[in-house]
């Protein structure tokens, strides 16, 4: 199966944000290239809220060309068979922790976000990494900065699309 074939899989099991699921699966339908970057019509991304519940926190990345407090994610890349593999080995790369494991039930949330030309869009699949004890993070190249934050100061930092995925993780953690 390819990542592309597998996207499809995941977002027609995906059971919630109808309309912006729909919009993700017609792009993928009109695109064959749709998972990857040369595509200027958009591409599809994975992401992982990295979360560690015994601690109730949060690992946020002050991403180096935006400067925003995200979720650690980004391109999917030719060796990634599943979504799942792509944000994990993401999350992985970004946050320096070895043995993440991806909160299961799937993506927690999906959003849809511009960005500059020459591509317009990110059309973002996003999980939750659970820490595994112990875990030490470190600061990957893609990142100005790398910092935990308690569940109740994320709004302070991040935008309303973090602030969802950290809702929405909670609720599948509850």
């Amino acid at each position: 199966m390819s990542l592309h074939e597998n996207a499809v899989l995941v977002l027609k099991e995906y059971e919630d944000q109808e309309e912006l699921r729909g919009l993700y699966l017609d792009h993928l339908a009109e695109h064959p290239d749709g998972m990857w970057k040369a595509c200027g019509a958009g591409h599809i991304t994975a992401s992982a809220l990295v979360i560690d519940p015994a601690r109730g926190r949060v690992l946020l990345t002050l991403h180096r060309k935006l400067r925003m407090w995200l979720q650690m994610g980004g391109h999917c890349e030719p060796g990634d068979g599943t979504l799942m593999e792509a944000a994990l080995r993401e999350a992985t790369e970004e946050s320096g922790i070895a043995g993440l494991t991806l909160l299961p039930g799937g993506p927690v949330r999906l959003d849809r976000h511009p960005i500059p030309a020459p591509c317009h869009w990110h059309l973002d699949v996003q999980y939750a990494a659970l820490v595994p004890e112990g875990a030490v993070e470190a600061i990957s190249d893609e990142s100005l900065d790398l910092r935990w934050f308690p569940y109740d100061e994320v709004a302070q930092v991040a935008d309303d699309s973090v602030v969802q995925l950290l809702k929405r993780t909670l609720a599948r953690l509850s």
